[in-house]
């Protein structure tokens, strides 16, 4: 049986949402690649413009750049409106006076210096050549710090054969006909030199017993196998990180799974078939 697993715990279920994170998570539109979807609004495409940015990576910054005083405003405005959020950090953007903000149990947003407005969706940079999108390396930075700090025991992980040449994070379920079809392609995957590490995301409350019982069996692996060909898999209560691995989902905006991120926090998107996937994170 895997040791137990020692966290705080999660300050609440991501089935049981705050009337803000209900609403943010309701009000985030994703393109999703070939995935199971939570939400209809996962499909929407978002225009042209946005579509034909690029990614202004540079203009990342971590949580040691926090203004502490944006921080404190937008804490005092939340809580003035009844909403009890823990605001994280929040860091100065390319745009004067927006911050990047990222709070427990939420997706990360912006925010102006006096804390009073909550903005969701990108930003793009116009008028020097073609269109900068500031926010996604932002974005990724957020996801990189969170998905490092995750321990390698809290997940399943499913090691690249030879030289590994890239790492990914898949948030899955085990229900999930794409997240399926994407294990069917473990073998070749790794043979590709990807490293596979799995993070449980149950997509409805009743998936959670059955993801529990993956991570709480004796074999991980065999259980995550079996239950991917449709096996109903069964153990023993215990420990597990199931429900901080929803929390962290919804901190990075997960909507629908397979849900993979890249080490340095680019989600390359849904279900991708080997070769493209080992195309899309630098294994060829």
């Amino acid at each position: 049986m895997p040791s137990p697993i020692i966290r705080n715990a999660v300050p609440r279920n991501l089935f049981s949402r705050t009337t803000l994170s209900r609403f943010m998570m309701s009000a985030l539109l994703v393109v999703i690649a070939a995935g199971c979807s939570n939400n209809a609004a996962d499909a929407t495409s978002n225009t042209s413009v946005v579509n034909g940015t690029k990614t202004k990576v540079s203009s990342a910054q971590t949580s040691a750049d926090s203004d502490a005083a944006v921080v404190k405003s937008l804490q005092a405005n939340l809580s003035a409106s009844g909403i009890e959020e823990t605001i994280v950090s929040a860091v100065p953007t390319d745009m004067d006076g927006i911050y990047w903000v990222t709070a427990e149990g939420l997706p990360s947003f912006f925010t102006d210096k006096s804390g009073k407005h909550i903005i969701q969706g990108q930003i793009i940079a116009v008028g020097e050549g073609e269109p900068v999108d500031i926010s996604a390396a932002l974005v990724a930075s957020t996801a990189q710090e969170a998905l490092k700090a995750v321990d390698k025991k809290e997940m399943i992980i499913y090691p690249a054969k030879g030289e590994t040449k890239s790492v990914i994070y898949a948030f899955t379920d085990a229900d999930c006909g794409y997240c399926r079809k994407l294990h069917e392609e473990m073998n070749d995957i790794n043979a590709r030199g990807i490293e596979v590490r799995y993070l449980a995301w149950p997509r409805s409350q009743e998936s959670v017993p059955k993801m529990e019982a993956i991570w709480c069996s004796q074999d991980r692996k065999a259980a995550m196998d079996q239950a991917k060909m449709g096996a109903d898999v069964q153990a023993p209560s215990c420990a597990n990180p199931v429900q901080a691995h929803m929390a962290l989902g919804a901190k990075l905006g997960v909507r629908g799974t397979p849900a993979v991120f890249t080490e340095t926090g680019e989600q390359v998107g849904g279900y991708l078939p080997a070769a493209e996937l080992a195309q899309a994170v630098g294994a060829n």
